[in-house]
């Protein structure tokens, strides 16, 4: 994982891991609030949820585990009882033997039977109270067979703070997991809550306030954080009324041959939409005539090969570049790249830039290494293991967000790892442009809709990385910002969305920002 944060991140936006979960607790117990009355706050917040959800239709199957995920269970099935709905609870293996969830189990005077299957018959509610966060193995036995039983009921499903199977620094699946309605979890989201498959388990997530201070996390220093606007806001360039094109910065998109031209020019788009000043577009001679006539608002300069790149970007006002978009793959295209790092402009390199370096990952490593600007690498997951089969780790059995910050770390920069459940991460606190001080963190993102796997939202993604990086903004937060934006806009669109309404919809998400601003 990424080194911890000197800062905590704005508030609500704290993912913690498990260990860091049961610190929060230990905390607040050691402060002086009894662990019975934590486990009492947890039970009362799944039995609101699970009140709102049967409607007083039908009766509850509590099914409880041994643990305290157990305990929370048995002080819902009581505050259900409480209210006059009917609940059972169901127990899987031993009852509690000591600790809060034990005094939990003897405070609940309703029915217990052992758990089987066909216990859930005729229930309208079943509460999942097996497993909690922490789970570390896979799930056999009984307790597979009820989570199979509890998937096939045919009823809502309310989580206790992850859905029975799913691991909760990783969001995965142990075999087998219970796919929830509803999930209550406490004081903050967990990895698990949105890294896939897990968060397709999670159903809709209530972070439910259950005593634990804030201040607390000024002693755990959380390194993950939920990729939401509270995280980077503040960060946004802001636009002065007496500013000019200029104060916003140049980006330089380098485009493919004439065959595959269309990449680069949704980056450019994306670039001058995200708020650079001016767009350039670098193209080979043999595309110039067709990137001329497709753009209006963005320049096209001649340029082929690695020495004309270079010659552009001696120009100090281009202080942002975009490389790999429709640009092919070889020795050509590694020798732009190693050109433009050698620059002082901030480098975003996607798509061919990336795997043109699969099979030597080292050089690009190196090269990033000596530069002084920011660097932003935005691999899907077929170009982010064909970088990494090349170089001398195992992170196969890694959760992808071990594996963003694995690789962060081994070539300095921040990564984008993309996907329905896209991973920004910094590396571990070290001295590389655009990360802060309170920046060296990882953020999920859980926001882009499904119609956004489009060919050439990659591209898009690119240009709007680099048209925030134009306007100087921190490297860490301007590529959380794009990522978030990116997926708010297809959002925004809707079902039917393709690559070229990106760009149109993003200046929607940007005003809303812009009108809170002073």
């Amino acid at each position: 994982m990424c080194k911890a944060m000197d800062k905590k991140p704005a508030a609500m936006t704290e993912l913690l891991l498990t260990g860091e979960m049961a610190e929060a607790d230990r905390l607040t117990i050691a402060g002086g609030t009894p662990g019975i009355e934590l486990m009492e706050r947890a039970g009362a917040a799944v039995a609101d949820a699970a009140a709102e959800r049967i409607g007083g239709a039908g009766w509850v199957a509590v099914v409880v585990g041994p643990g305290n995920n157990g305990g929370d269970g048995y002080v819902a099935a009581r505050l259900l009882a409480e209210r006059g709905i009917e609940a059972r609870v169901l127990r899987i293996g031993p009852p509690p033997a000591s600790g809060d969830a034990a005094e939990a189990a003897r405070c609940w005077h309703g029915p217990v039977a052992a758990a089987t299957p066909e216990g859930l018959a005729g229930c309208g509610l079943i509460v999942d109270a097996v497993f909690g966060a922490g789970l570390a193995r896979s799930v056999e036995g009984l307790a597979a067979a009820m989570i199979a039983a509890i998937n096939g009921a045919g009823v809502p499903v309310v989580a206790v703070d992850l859905p029975s199977g799913i691991a909760g620094d990783s969001g995965a699946v142990q075999g087998i997991a219970v796919r929830a309605s509803e999930t209550v979890t406490f004081f903050r989201r967990k990895p698990g809550h949105l890294l896939l498959p897990g968060r397709a388990c999670c159903g809709t997530v209530r972070v439910a306030d259950i005593g634990i201070p804030a201040a607390v996390l000024e002693t755990i220093r959380p390194r993950n954080a939920v990729n939401e606007p509270a995280l980077w806001e503040a960060r946004l360039p802001a636009l002065k009324p007496d500013g000019h094109k200029y104060d916003r910065g140049h980006a330089l998109i380098v485009s493919g041959g004439l065959a595959s031209t269309g990449a680069a020019r949704l980056a450019a788009r994306a670039a001058l939409r995200a708020g650079a000043g001016l767009v350039t577009i670098a193209s080979p001679r043999e595309a110039l005539a067709v990137n001329a006539a497709a753009n209006l608002s963005i320049m096209v300069r001649p340029a082929d090969g690695a020495q004309e790149i270079a010659g552009l970007l001696a120009d100090k006002r281009i202080n942002a570049v975009v490389l790999g978009p429709g640009g092919g793959v070889g020795p050509a295209m590694r020798d732009v790249v190693l050109a433009a790092l050698a620059s002082s402009a901030a480098v975003v390199l996607d798509a061919d830039a990336i795997t043109s370096f699969a099979d030597d990952p080292q050089a690009l490593a190196a090269a990033i290494a000596a530069r002084q600007a920011a660097t932003v690498l935005t691999p899907h997951s077929g170009e982010f293991d064909q970088l990494v089969n090349g170089l001398d780790i195992d992170i196969k059995l890694k959760s992808k967000l071990e594996k963003t910050c694995i690789a962060a770390n081994i070539f300095k920069t921040i990564l984008i790892f993309k996907g329905a459940d896209t991973v920004v991460a910094a590396p571990d606190g070290a001295a590389v442009a655009g990360v802060e001080a309170d920046q060296a963190r990882t953020a999920i993102t859980a926001n882009a809709p499904p119609w956004l796997a489009t060919a050439g939202a990659g591209d898009v993604l690119a240009g709007m990385v680099a048209g925030l990086l134009a306007q100087r903004m921190p490297a860490f937060a301007a590529a959380a910002a794009a990522v978030w934006m990116h997926g708010e806009a297809a959002d925004m669109f809707g079902p039917g969305l393709i690559a070229e309404d990106l760009p149109e919809t993003l200046p929607q998400v940007l005003r809303r920002f812009h009108r809170q601003r002073p």
